[in-house]
């Protein structure tokens, strides 16, 4: 009989990670507090499968500039002053992580590489439809100064194997004609995409109950545990508690994840990092025609987009460093809006949709993979900026680690 597994969270990667397992063909069980699949942080991402977005913060020009702009309400990195001692402790493990800032890019690079070719497997596989977009993702450049450190890090990525070019601002409008403005150069990936991480999340969740998971929406974890060969968790649901036992439990729960690592005796540093989103509605023919249809990373303002379809232009990023905060704030949207005016002036930003959600950001910006202390407890989550990006690859690697477990197991049950 194959071994029943609890995931906690059914989001991007909750619901990755229970498709990975029952293809695998052990017996899945999910727990989501929401309604339905992806409804937080995997609501209205910025849309990318971006490779090129691999390079992590760790790096002492990043630090400087969180400090420089601290007092900005509106800058693209927000610290509050407001000292707490978790907000301490990762900033200090997040410092103490700069040396390894050139190798965890490069395995970021080489992950986002790997992950592309199971997401869009399994898309074609359960015949997802997510608006994807394989038109690549051109970054862009207004000085010399971001330009070349763009070159450094393209040297970083190619050592994960991520191939991109540097493009003149002339190459750039003909990759991009509808973007205005003037620029010093970009450089232009051509193996990157986009997509829905909302419709993609909902129509595999759909696959995963038609191969057999069990989908408990409504129900929020209230406690868990594990020993070293079974785990539990209690749930409540419509007013009521119930406690299940499972073989093995794999936390998803994004910034939750370090709540419950805890009540399993584990430490998983995350943070909460905001981040925002505008849906800009294209509802005329001049908004559809101006808008882009190649993905944009604007390295100066932290801005990146997507084209969902024909009729949605979305455009997400910043970070904001407040703890657990969904409120969406003016000041944090009215940029992304003004971004849109100034670079695409024919897109009407009549109705504009915001949304905010919480990155769940370990201190070395690398995700937590794998077992914990107990050989019953498992974790998929720390995926900070690049959760879309990352979630099939992990979820892989987070299989392949509970499938080792179980063939341990029944080798010391078999002596």
């Amino acid at each position: 009989m194959p071994r029943h597994i609890a995931v906690i969270g059914g989001g991007i990667t909750g619901i990755t990670t229970a498709y990975s397992l029952l293809k695998r063909g052990f017996d899945v069980t999910v727990f989501e507090k929401n309604l339905y699949a992806a409804m937080e942080t995997s609501f209205a991402n910025g849309g990318q499968l971006s490779a090129s977005n691999a390079e992590v913060w760790n790096h002492w020009p990043t630090v400087i500039k969180g400090l420089r702009w601290m007092l900005r309400s509106d800058a693209p990195l927000l610290v509050s002053p407001r000292p707490t001692w978790h907000k301490l402790s990762w900033f200090a493990e997040f410092i103490r992580a700069i040396p390894q800032y050139e190798n965890n890019t490069s395995e970021t690079a080489r992950l986002a590489i790997a992950a592309r070719e199971h997401l869009f497997q399994w898309a074609a596989d359960e015949s997802i439809d997510f608006d994807v977009k394989h038109e690549g993702i051109l970054h862009i450049y207004r000085d010399k100064k971001g330009f070349d450190h763009a070159a450094n890090v393209s040297k970083l990525l190619a050592k994960g194997g991520l191939e991109r070019r540097s493009v003149t601002p002339e190459e750039m409008r003909a990759i991009e004609p509808t973007l205005a403005g003037n620029y010093y150069g970009g450089f232009y990936t051509e193996s990157d995409a986009t997509g829905d991480i909302h419709k993609f999340t909902h129509s595999l969740a759909q696959a995963a109950e038609r191969r057999g998971a069990t989908l408990n929406y409504g129900h929020s974890v209230r406690d868990l545990g594990a020993n070293e060969t079974s785990a539990w968790v209690v749930a409540e649901v419509d007013g009521q508690s119930v406690r299940q036992t499972f073989d093995g439990v794999v936390v998803c729960a994004g910034v939750g994840s370090r709540h419950l690592a805890a009540k399993l005796g584990d430490r998983v540093n995350i943070y909460p990092v905001k981040g925002y989103s505008i849906t800009v509605g294209l509802n005329d023919a001049a908004s559809q025609q101006g808008a882009p249809t190649v993905s944009l990373l604007d390295d100066d303002t932290k801005l990146v987009t997507s084209r969902l379809g024909n009729d949605r232009f979305r455009v997400a990023g910043t970070a904001e460093f407040s703890g657990i905060n969904r409120d969406i704030r003016d000041d944090r949207i009215r940029p992304l809006i003004r971004w849109v005016e100034e670079c695409f002036p024919n897109v009407s930003t009549r109705q504009v949709v915001p949304w905010a959600g919480l990155r769940p950001m370990l201190p070395n910006m690398m995700p937590r993979v794998g077992n914990g202390k107990l050989p019953t407890v498992f974790y998929n989550t720390g995926h900070g900026h690049l959760g879309w990006t990352l979630s099939a690859i992990t979820a892989e690697l987070l299989a392949d680690a509970v499938e080792s477990s179980a063939v341990q197991t029944r080798a010391v049950l078999a002596r």
